[in-house]
């Protein structure tokens, strides 16, 4: 008997959920529901040999997008398996005051996720501009035709220091400036390359005011480079965190 794969829960009353659509797998699986009290969790058979394969991962996608047409679902990641319906319906009785808070705080709702990182000539610049001792030292090497090893040397870890500290004050004041126009903001994990990994709460009536504040961001801070996706379901707020507007815990 193969494992119970599981793409998303909502209310039992929800009324665009899809049953026999196809989902994830190849041959693909069909979508079913799994109903326990008023609750729903959107399912099929789980694949033997899942893997993040780009068709699964968009078939994963699809039954969310249908299932988010007509109210609120609490989207899984991608790979959420149970031993079978059984132990869904089971989990679904257990944390059923949980998800009826979760669905309730994302009804309406959308993710944007925003990652920055620096433009590295501009950054630069803007650190020079800000330094004197940086400017200063490297005018002294100019003048001595580039300086001794050891001045080199220190003014490379000045310069490297110097554009750390830009960057955690530069995550700091793309989360203060986005936040307003969010209801919540996730912090999501540390990635090569990215300064901020932050996953923003958006009201779908808000969605044109949060996309003009990233505008802003990218206008008054034009040494940061910003990657926006969205809109996604709200995987980053299945789950309350610190957070969380207040009230949601």
């Amino acid at each position: 008997m193969s494992s119970t794969y599981i793409y998303g829960i909502a209310s039992a009353d929800h009324p665009s959920l899809p049953t026999g659509m196809e989902g994830i797998g190849d041959p693909a699986r069909k979508v079913r529901l799994v109903e326990e009290g008023a609750l729903t969790a959107i399912v099929s058979d789980a694949p033997d040999d899942l893997r993040p394969k780009r068709r699964d991962l968009l078939a994963h996608q699809n039954v969310l997008s249908e299932s988010g047409g007509g109210g609120a679902v609490l989207p899984m990641r991608f790979g959420s398996i149970a031993p079978d319906d059984d132990a869904v319906a089971m989990v679904l009785a257990e944390r059923a005051e949980h998800y009826h808070e979760r669905l309730r705080a994302l009804e309406g709702k959308v993710e944007y996720n925003v990652k920055a990182q620096h433009d590295e000539a501009a950054v630069l610049h803007r650190v020079m501009a800000e330094n004197a001792e940086i400017r200063t030292l490297t005018e002294a090497n100019r003048q001595a035709g580039g300086g001794s090893h050891e001045e080199r040397l220190r003014l490379g870890e000045m310069v490297v220091a110097a554009v750390q500290g830009r960057e955690a004050q530069d995550a700091v004041a793309l989360q203060r400036l986005l936040e307003p126009s969010a209801d919540a903001v996730s912090t999501g994990p540390e990635s090569t390359g990215w300064l901020a990994n932050l996953s923003f709460l958006v009201d779908t009536k808000a969605v044109e005011h949060f996309l003009a504040a990233v505008e802003t961001v990218r206008s008054d801070y034009a040494h940061l480079e910003l990657r926006v996706n969205g809109p996604l379901p709200p995987y980053s707020f299945v789950e309350p965190g610190p957070s969380a507007p207040v009230g949601t815990e």
